[in-house]
């Protein structure tokens, strides 16, 4: 049987989004069905939508911050029970066989990973739709365990913002005695902060504003350095051994590179473009490096999981109702949440009854 759902959806890239209703899939022996309680708004979402990518497809139902209950599963699952608190992140299938998938590095699939939303399923062809709904229909080896004792709602952006720092402090080997410094204080930066200080690291941010030093430092900053300063710059040369940038737009990394130690990473999770005005010479002498980072893998994604709630960690959010979604996405624009909006789903249901 298929699931009928209502939802938001995107219809094309200038109307604002609005109550659209489909079916979502009959459940295969390996899927897990979910109701949805809260789905955070990634900048991301705002994206697609609008199409500043290029690659959207219409209706288009956003959000891959998705943390909801079990209320089926396939006659093959055997991870997950009803009932259970689970969540769904920025992917729902891979290949699973090529070299990356091979490594639990589901992101970097070479045939391309299978997204929540504006993708394609991998078995019948048809799109994908995310997690501005009532319900989804999720493979099991993509689903992943939530711990019961965090909140729900604050629990939602660790699905993309958590896991896309999460990943590269893992990767870049950040623990008691490194010194880690994050760009920006955003959805992304301030989980950062928060990881990266849970982790052991001695913690710095870097902005471009004057008067976030109170609020980085109660998410687990140690320092503020304001980047536009030079003299505060100087004072920080070559002292780290990872700098995680978060800013999403285009800017310049350069002032950023002299303050990496020897053998330092720069490592961009929030800009998708190119860099033509990289200075390649400071990386040269000092064995120093621009990387990126993506996500991350469906294992990775759940020792994420495990350890903010090991540590009692959560995104700072914003709760709202979905539809307040389109003013949430013009505050988007301006930077103006703290940290993340997060949808509270019931909003859908009071909708459908009204």
């Amino acid at each position: 049987m298929t699931y009928p759902v209502r939802a938001y959806a995107a219809h094309s890239p200038t109307e604002p989004l609005g109550l659209f209703r489909f079916d979502r899939r009959s459940p295969r022996s390996d899927d897990v069905v979910i109701d949805i309680l809260y789905c955070g708004v990634c900048h991301s979402d705002l994206h697609n939508a609008r199409n500043d990518w290029g690659n959207a497809r219409y209706p288009m139902v956003p959000g891959h911050e998705i943390i909801g209950r079990v209320r089926e599963v396939g006659t093959g699952v055997s991870r997950f029970a009803v009932g259970q608190l689970v969540g769904v992140g920025c992917m729902v299938d891979s290949c699973q066989h090529c070299g990356p998938c091979g490594k639990g590095w589901e992101q970097y699939c070479e045939k391309g990973a299978t997204y929540t939303y504006n993708s394609k399923d991998r078995v019948d062809g048809t799109r994908t739709q995310g997690g501005y709904s009532e319900a989804i229909v999720v493979k099991q080896d993509f689903v992943l365990a939530v711990p019961e004792h965090l909140d729900a709602a604050g629990a939602a952006p660790l699905l993309c913002a958590g896991i896309t720092l999460y990943s590269p402090l893992r990767h870049w080997g950040v623990g008691p005695g490194k010194r880690v410094a994050i760009v920006g204080l955003g959805g992304l930066g301030h989980m950062g902060l928060k990881l990266a200080k849970a982790m052991g690291a001695q913690v710095t941010l870097f902005s471009r504003s004057p008067g976030k030093e109170a609020d980085a430092r109660r998410l687990g900053a140690d320092r503020v350095v304001i980047s536009t300063d030079p003299q505060q710059m100087a004072a920080v040369a070559g002292q780290f051994d990872l700098i995680v940038d978060t800013v999403p737009y285009v800017h310049d990394v350069n002032p950023y590179v002299p303050t990496l130690a020897s053998g330092g990473s720069l490592v961009l999770v929030g800009y998708l473009g190119p860099l033509d005005t990289l200075n390649t010479g400071p990386l040269v002498v000092g064995r120093k490096s621009v990387a990126g980072s993506l996500i991350g893998g469906i294992a990775e994604t759940q020792e994420m999981l495990d350890f903010c709630g090991q540590h009692g960690i959560t995104a700072d959010i914003e709760r709202i109702r979905i539809q307040d979604i389109n003013t949430a996405y013009d505050r988007l624009l301006k930077a103006d949440v703290k940290y993340r909006f997060v949808i509270d789903m019931a909003s859908l249901k009071e909708e459908a009854a009204a």
